[in-house]
């Protein structure tokens, strides 16, 4: 298969569409805590807000500047986020990491939405910013405990 097509792959028609209609894009006015990740390898960042209450990821806001896979996870994670305790972040985190390094299976819901992004497993320099919303999610959770 060309470079080309194996690229075409990569940026399918789902994940573009992802990236198109990311949810809650506007940043919170007093949130629980604020965090923001940057990936060194291609400078893509993302920056979250939220508010816990007791426990639960009551409000969540996100502002991302990454590719469209950045962008296509960034959406999942948006979408799933809201009314998720800190260990469903983790566990949804550490599947996809799975997914992405060691061959696993995409996240389970909230997050099966990622699965789009299976293809993304075999390019390892866009790993890091398919990682960024829930990195700076769990940052975020950190500064609050």
């Amino acid at each position: 298969m060309s470079a080309e097509s194996e690229m075409m792959k990569l940026y399918s028609a789902r994940i573009l569409a992802l990236a198109a209609d990311m949810p809650r894009t506007d940043r919170l006015e007093s949130p629980s805590a604020t965090a923001k990740r940057r990936a060194p390898l291609c400078g893509s960042t993302v920056t979250v807000d939220l508010t816990l209450h007791d426990g639960v990821i009551v409000d969540y806001g996100q502002d991302v500047k990454a590719c469209a896979l950045g962008q296509a996870a960034a959406s999942v994670v948006g979408a799933a986020i809201v009314g998720l305790t800190p260990s469903q972040v983790e566990t949804g985190r550490d599947q996809m990491l799975a997914m992405l390094k060691d061959g696993g299976p995409p996240p389970v819901a909230p997050f099966d939405g990622l699965e789009v992004l299976t293809p993304a497993k075999d390019y390892k320099n866009r790993h890091a910013s398919i990682m960024l919303a829930f990195d700076a999610t769990l940052d975020a959770l950190a500064d609050i405990a």
